[in-house]
């Protein structure tokens, strides 16, 4: 029986638009109404961009004990970067800022730099990103254009492979570790060849063993969860509703 309380783990495929905790956020409240509870633990195994899709883990109740060692799993990501032109967010959150050639970039010059980037590296992350600086997100600074010094992180990216090629864009498939951040490295792919570089789409295909094809849309998820069967919750179980009172 699906047991929530227990702990549940999900697939689910974040639709684009959406942030991670605009998911969560559907989940906890579909289980809130179902449960009779006034709060409810519901978390996710890695943050998605908004405007990233793909797969997110979503655990329930006692399964978010297992948050880190389902987000420490090896993230497999399809990525489209435009060259030529970079953006302050590096991807499209924010407008072109400034413009490059690109008539030199060759596929096997793009070939030879996407080659540079696998095995260890260091990579700064963005400064519209929820890193921590001083104590504060670095993206609530950026937005008031303020400058943000971020110190760089060593990650390691497994493979890259080059899915489609043309001068002023580039599809590649990256398999990395927990915290790279594919904005990133769009810039610096664009600096390595030269010229500029943003994500102008963001796919995540795997989370450790689980693929998009084990992923559900979150309307059917929340179909599923309208209709399943729910054990009773225990009577000592805090936040429980008796006639519509909370304990």
């Amino acid at each position: 029986m699906f047991n929530p309380i227990e702990g549940e783990i999900l697939y689910i495929d974040k639709p684009f638009g959406w942030t991670s905790f605009d998911v969560v956020k559907r989940v906890r409240g579909k289980l809130l109404r179902r449960l009779g509870l006034k709060k409810f633990k519901v978390g996710h195994a890695g943050t998605l961009d908004p405007l990233a899709t793909g797969v997110m883990i979503v655990v329930t109740g006692k399964a978010t004990r297992l948050i880190d060692s389902l987000q420490a799993g090896v993230k497999e990501y399809v990525a489209t970067i435009a060259l030529g032109a970079t953006t302050p967010s590096f991807d499209l959150e924010t407008a072109i800022d400034a413009t490059y050639p690109t008539d030199h970039i060759t596929r096997e010059g793009v070939e030879q730099a996407l080659a540079k980037f696998v095995g260890t590296i260091e990579q700064v992350p963005p400064a519209f990103s929820a890193c921590k600086v001083d104590g504060r997100r670095a993206y609530k600074m950026a937005r008031k254009g303020k400058d943000v010094e971020i110190k760089p992180k060593t990650l390691v990216i497994d493979e890259i492979e080059l899915l489609e090629f043309a001068p002023t864009q580039i599809v590649i498939r990256v398999v990395c570790s927990k915290g790279t951040y594919i904005r990133a490295l769009a810039r610096d792919i664009g600096l390595a060849l030269e010229s500029g570089g943003h994500l102008t789409a963001l796919r995540r295909t795997r989370v450790g063993d689980v693929t998009i094809d084990k992923c559900h849309s979150v309307d059917d998820v929340i179909s599923f969860l309208d209709t399943v069967e729910l054990p009773p919750v225990p009577d000592d179980y805090p936040n429980k509703k008796i006639n519509n009172v909370i304990q």
